[in-house]
């Protein structure tokens, strides 16, 4: 067999900008980020005291990094994420694609507005901040590393997360067709879908929607491993596939959740 050489995920040297990264599952990824030996984070987001809190903290693991306000509805506070990077490390080696707006709406009661505001965070972020991220990888000869965070809801989910799933959808499709452009610059691109997780945003959400603050303890006992995905569950994937233990997987989407019968449906029966 040759020599058996043993690779690592280790992210040392490298800098690394991680959207909706003041909160949840962006926070956890950063924080794993810093934990690997980055030598630079940018941490970005809409809360600028959660954001510099996460910042110092990462500073303080060894991780130089700094906060970026931004609404990643607006293009220019996209661009302007990838600019403060280039200002301060000179270079971007992998991009975590991490925020996402997941507000309600069915078909009828989704607004025009609030379909393009779910299209702009969720899909057109991404590809705005891809686009310039990449101008500055070829710059450099960098051999980068995107992962775009998506759901397991792009199959297809309830009525009420329609334009969410869509706008997914759009992210999954995306993720594939940037690989394919990206292969020769030995640039990677790849997404996760991810089932049902348990983030302070998620909680927020269900007690708005009229769930009882009780929700999480009745929503683990529902799902077929006893528990919803915790940030823990997904972050050790991403930085899997930003290391260079990934360097031979591009244009992959990868469920990652407990279920495998459909993205939101019940867990049939045991066997």
């Amino acid at each position: 067999m040759g020599n058996f050489v043993l690779s690592n995920d280790r992210l040392d040297g490298k800098v690394f900008i991680v959207t909706g990264s003041t909160q949840g599952l962006g926070e956890y990824i950063a924080r794993r980020i810093a934990h690997l030996g980055a030598a630079g984070i940018v941490v970005c987001g809409r809360k600028a005291n959660q954001g510099e809190q996460v910042a110092a903290d990462l500073n303080a693991l060894g991780a130089k990094s700094i906060f970026v306000k931004s609404d990643l509805a607006l293009e220019e506070d996209c661009r302007n994420i990838v600019k403060r990077c280039d200002e301060t490390f000179g270079r971007v080696d992998g991009l975590v694609n991490a925020a996402g707006l997941s507000s309600r709406g069915t078909l009828k009661s989704t607004t025009v507005e609030l379909w393009d505001r779910l299209f702009n965070i969720n899909a057109r972020a991404p590809f705005i901040l891809m686009q310039d991220v990449v101008t500055i990888m070829r710059r450099e000869g960098i051999k980068g590393s995107i992962v775009n965070i998506i759901t397991m809801g792009a199959y297809g989910g309830p009525p009420e997360l329609m334009a969410y799933c869509s706008s997914k959808a759009a992210l999954s499709v995306l993720t594939k067709s940037v690989a394919q452009g990206l292969q020769k610059s030995h640039i990677r691109v790849n997404g996760l879908n991810i089932g049902w997780m348990e983030t302070p945003g998620e909680h927020e959400v269900q007690t708005a929607t009229g769930q009882p603050e009780n929700w999480l303890e009745l929503a683990n006992a529902g799902r077929p491993f006893g528990r919803l995905l915790h940030p823990k569950d997904i972050a050790p994937m991403v930085t899997y596939l930003l290391s260079d233990q990934a360097e031979m997987m591009t244009g992959s989407v990868i469920d990652l959740d407990q279920t495998i019968h459909g993205p939101y449906g019940e867990a049939p029966a045991e066997d």
